[in-house]
């Protein structure tokens, strides 16, 4: 058969129904990315009147080119990405822009540091060339074995605070507050009352383990949101054709990053060192933990400990992360929602191209998207947080000389509203702790290198 040759069925102990299963199960999983990834992206700027922030909360799909162009973008990665890896490394995994890189990109690259958009997909593409250059040479793992291994569980514990807090704070369950930096918002609000529906009905589907909760619980809530009058409904169709991907395909301002705040040419090359680093480092654990976390559970384990296919993935993912950039997209990520499909029994690249072919046929639902209001999505970046946040219990905080470094990454991030300052600090007194307890031999050359460059940023350049 065809497809056993292409996708060894046999060898993988699979079958052709079981992998259509699989994959199905993945896309609905993992769909509601494609309703959240616009809407964090426009925040950053990337919408027809270039506003940021808080100015751009009512900008829709609907109305916009620019943000029409993202959900395009989007669906096409996504596809490629995934049929990269189905074909290329033949693991049932998908692809898709990840989402606490996308808030990283949005909320600490353009917002908090003033990278335009352009610049921001810049410092994309050289981390998804470096990306694949790491992967193809030893310089992979040898980053791995550097950095701590309570380091990389709180680099993932604390994305998972900030993309939470993102949440709360565009539902408005959280706002400013002059006397105590943050408060409750107006529970009687209707925005912020759709935002609770949404969070408590998204919370029981995945209690019930429910497939494709966040999905469900996204289209409900925006249903919902129709009487209460914060869903627009005005001119809604469900199928449309794709839109056009021109004001976003290949916009990458490489000379900007160089006059980036007129720091420099030392200061802006800093700058987009730790902005790199930061993409590069997320992006590659992100995709280690959840091609280990997935690989244990679909027994891709190899009798020497390594994953099956391991370097093809990782280079599947880099060379998606390298597109993305140039359509107009953020960094790329291995999806853990695959772990959805596995457990239905995915085992090859079969079940992850039926998931890339859902991502080509989601081209036609942009009016579908066009309407869902942020109050529908932010409950999923407040879920996503608290997946992410398992990882916080593998932390030994035992030993002061790892819980101080590990606890200063994980909060740092929602504190000071960046991914990057959270590892910069992490990684910073990972070594000065090191020294001083007299377990300097603990510490990786790279770490010292690197704690260096990140306190040269923090004393050269404006935060």
């Amino acid at each position: 058969m065809k497809l056993d040759e292409i996708f060894h069925l046999k060898k993988n102990q699979t079958s052709v129904k079981t992998e259509l299963v699989a994959g199905f199960t993945t896309y609905i999983t993992m769909a509601y990315a494609l309703l959240v990834i616009p809407n964090v992206l426009k925040f950053s700027g990337m919408n027809a009147a270039g506003l940021k922030g808080d100015a751009a909360a009512t900008l829709s799909i609907l109305n916009d080119p620019v943000i029409a162009s993202i959900f395009t973008a989007t669906c096409i990665i996504s596809a490629i990405g995934t049929l990269i890896m189905a074909f290329y490394a033949n693991l049932p995994f998908a692809i898709a822009p990840g989402i606490g890189l996308t808030a990283f990109f949005s909320y600490s690259v353009c917002l908090n540091l003033g990278y335009t958009w352009q610049q921001g997909l810049a410092a994309i593409f050289i981390s998804g060339v470096l990306f694949i250059l790491i992967t193809l040479t030893s310089i992979r793992e040898k980053i791995i074995d550097s950095l701590p291994n309570n380091i990389k569980l709180a680099i993932t514990s604390g994305i998972g605070l900030f993309i939470a807090l993102i949440g709360f704070k565009s539902s408005g369950i959280i706002v400013s507050n002059p006397s105590t930096l943050v408060a409750f918002g107006d529970f009687k609000n209707k925005n912020v009352i759709l935002a609770l529906i949404g969070i408590t009905l998204m919370g029981i589907l995945m209690a019930r383990k429910v497939k494709g909760s966040m999905l469900i619980a996204i289209i409900i809530t925006t249903i919902i949101g129709i009487p209460l009058g914060v869903t627009n409904i005005d001119g809604i169709k469900i199928f449309s054709m794709p839109s056009s991907m021109a004001p976003t395909f290949m916009k990458m301002d490489f000379a900007g990053l160089l006059k980036h705040n007129g720091t420099g040419v030392f200061g802006a090359i800093i700058s987009i060192v730790m902005v790199v680093l930061t993409f590069s480092l997320v992006d590659l654990f992100d995709t280690i933990g959840t091609l280990v976390g997935a690989a244990q559970k679909a027994n891709m384990i190899l009798p020497d400990g390594k994953i099956k296919n391991m370097k093809k993935a990782l280079l599947s993912d880099s060379i998606s992360t390298t597109l993305s950039a140039m359509f107009g997209v953020t960094t790329t990520a291995t999806y853990v929602e695959s772990s959805a499909g596995i457990a239905e029994g995915g085992r090859t690249g079969l079940s992850s191209s039926v998931v890339g072919i859902l991502f080509v046929l989601s081209l036609f639902l942009g009016g579908f998207v066009g309407i869902v209001p942020q109050e529908a999505t932010a409950p999923a970046l407040i879920i996503v947080g608290v997946l992410m946040m398992e990882s916080i219990r593998e932390i030994d905080f035992s030993d002061f000389s790892e819980g101080l470094p590990a606890f200063f990454t994980i909060v740092m991030m929602p504190f000071s509203y960046s991914i990057a300052n959270g590892i910069a600090t992490g990684i910073i007194f990972y070594p000065i702790m090191k020294v001083i307890t007299g377990k300097h031999k603990e510490v990786h050359p790279i770490i010292y290198i690197l704690a260096v460059l990140f306190i040269l940023r923090f004393i050269l350049l404006p935060q």
